[in-house]
C-alpha cells in the first residue's frame, strides 16, 4: 500500500507569535507545495466561531461578520522561495538583537503569523476583517492565489483599505512601483568571424542600447506625498551563435521600475520612445499603487501604528487591491533586503512591533 500523506504539524494559535511564525516557517512551503501549511492553517481556524472560514485551492479566507460599518482586508502570502540549507529555523544573536532565521521568516510568514494570531484573537474587532492567506505569490502571475481569487469570488473582496503583510520592518510602506520589463533587440547579419567584414555584429549594435541605460539618471517622483525613486536596469544580455561565428541578434534584457503616477501602459510607451530606432519587445508589464494613506481607514491605521509612511520601491500585490478600488499598504515584520537571501531572518521586536500595531488599531479604530 502506498505511505499516507503525512499530516502537517498542529498550528496553535493561542502561541506567541514569534513561536507561530517559527512553527509554520518550519512547515516547508516553497511555490508549488503550499497545502500542507494551508492545511495546517485550515484547521487552526476550524474552532473559530467568530470566523466564516473559505478555502480555494491554497489560498484561506477568514471573515468576520460582526455587521460593522466599515471592513479592511488583511493578507499574506504562504509560499517562500526554494530552500537553501536554511530551514529548520534558529535563533540567533546579532549585535545584542535577537532574530529568528529561515527561510520564510522575512518574506512574509512573521507576518502571516501576526495576522493568524490576531484572526483567532479578535473576536469582536472594531471593524470588520478579511484575513486572506494566499498561494503563489512567488511564481508567475497566473499562479497568484490572490488573483486567483479575485477572478473567482469578487465577493470576498469587498472592503475599504487593505493591508499587504510584505517585509518592510514593521513601518507602513503605502503603494508600489510599477514594473515592466522589455527586451531591446538588435540585428546584423551572419559571417565567419575569420571574414567577419562581410557581416554585421549584432552585439556591437547593442552598446548604443547600453550607453542609453548608462546615461540614465533614475528619477524621484512624488506621489501624494511620498516620493518614489524610478529605476532603469539591463538584467542581462543574451546572443552569440558560436565561438567562430558573428552573431546576428542580440537582446538586451531590461527591467525599468516606475512611479505610481503612471500607468504600465504609458511606462511601456516612455521606454519605446527611449528606444527610439531599436525594436521592441514587451515582455511583461504590471501597474504599480498609489499610497492610498487618505483614506479614512488608512489615516486610523497609521495613527494608530505610528512614525512615517515610506514608499514602497519594489512592486507587490498592493497593486492588485488598488486596481480593484481599494487603497492598500503594506505592513509587516522583515527586512525586504533579508528576503530570498540565504540568511534570510527577521528581528523578534519587529514581530512584536507588528503585532502590537495591529492590534492597536483593530480593537480601537473609528468606525
Amino acid at each position: 500500500m502506498p505511505d499516507s500523506p503525512v499530516p502537517s504539524p498542529a498550528l496553535d494559535l493561542s502561541a506567541s507569535s514569534v513561536d507561530i511564525t517559527r512553527t509554520i516557517c518550519d512547515i516547508e512551503s516553497v511555490s508549488g507545495n503550499e497545502a500542507p501549511l494551508a492545511d495546517a492553517i485550515e484547521r487552526a481556524l476550524a474552532d473559530c466561531d467568530h470566523l466564516e472560514v473559505t478555502r480555494v485551492g491554497n489560498t484561506i479566507v477568514a471573515r468576520t461578520t460582526g455587521g460593522k460599518s466599515k471592513r479592511a482586508i488583511i493578507a499574506g502570502h504562504i509560499d517562500t522561495v526554494p530552500v537553501n540549507a536554511n530551514l529548520p529555523t534558529r535563533f540567533e544573536t546579532i549585535d545584542g538583537r535577537d532574530y529568528l532565521w529561515g527561510r520564510g521568516t522575512a518574506d512574509m510568514k512573521s507576518g502571516v503569523a501576526v495576522q493568524l494570531k490576531l484572526a483567532a484573537e479578535l473576536t469582536d474587532p472594531a471593524i470588520d476583517v478579511t484575513w486572506m492567506w494566499y498561494d503563489g505569490e512567488e511564481v508567475e502571475s497566473d499562479k497568484n492565489g490572490l488573483g486567483i481569487l479575485a477572478a473567482s469570488r469578487p465577493d470576498l473582496f469587498e472592503g475599504d483599505f487593505a493591508i499587504l503583510g510584505e517585509p518592510t520592518r514593521s513601518d507602513i510602506e503605502g503603494g508600489c512601483n510599477g514594473t515592466a520589463r522589455i527586451d531591446v533587440v538588435t540585428r546584423g547579419r551572419r559571417a565567419h568571424s575569420a571574414r567577419s567584414w562581410v557581416g554585421e555584429n549584432a552585439i556591437h549594435r547593442a552598446a548604443q542600447v547600453l550607453n542609453i541605460l548608462a546615461a540614465y539618471l533614475p528619477a524621484s517622483v512624488e506621489v501624494d506625498g511620498l516620493v518614489y525613486r524610478e529605476g532603469l536596469n539591463a538584467v542581462g544580455i543574451s546572443g552569440g551563435i558560436a565561438g567562430n561565428v558573428i552573431p546576428d541578434e542580440c537582446r538586451v534584457h531590461i527591467n525599468y521600475r516606475f512611479a505610481p503616477n503612471q500607468s504600465a501602459a504609458e511606462a511601456v510607451s516612455y521606454l519605446r520612445r527611449l528606444f527610439g530606432g531599436f525594436e521592441v519587445e514587451v515582455i511583461d508589464a504590471a501597474d504599480g499603487a498609489r499610497p492610498g494613506l487618505d483614506a479614512p481607514l488608512a489615516q486610523e491605521f497609521t495613527r494608530a501604528v505610528g512614525g512615517t509612511a515610506l514608499p514602497k520601491y519594489g512592486w507587490t500585490d498592493v497593486a492588485r487591491f488598488s486596481a480593484l478600488g481599494i487603497p492598500a499598504v503594506n505592513y509587516g515584520p522583515g527586512d525586504p533586503l533579508t528576503a530570498h537571501a540565504d540568511d534570510e531572518r527577521v528581528a523578534l521586536d519587529e514581530i512584536i512591533a507588528c503585532e502590537n500595531g495591529l492590534r492597536t488599531w483593530l480593537t480601537g479604530a473609528a468606525v
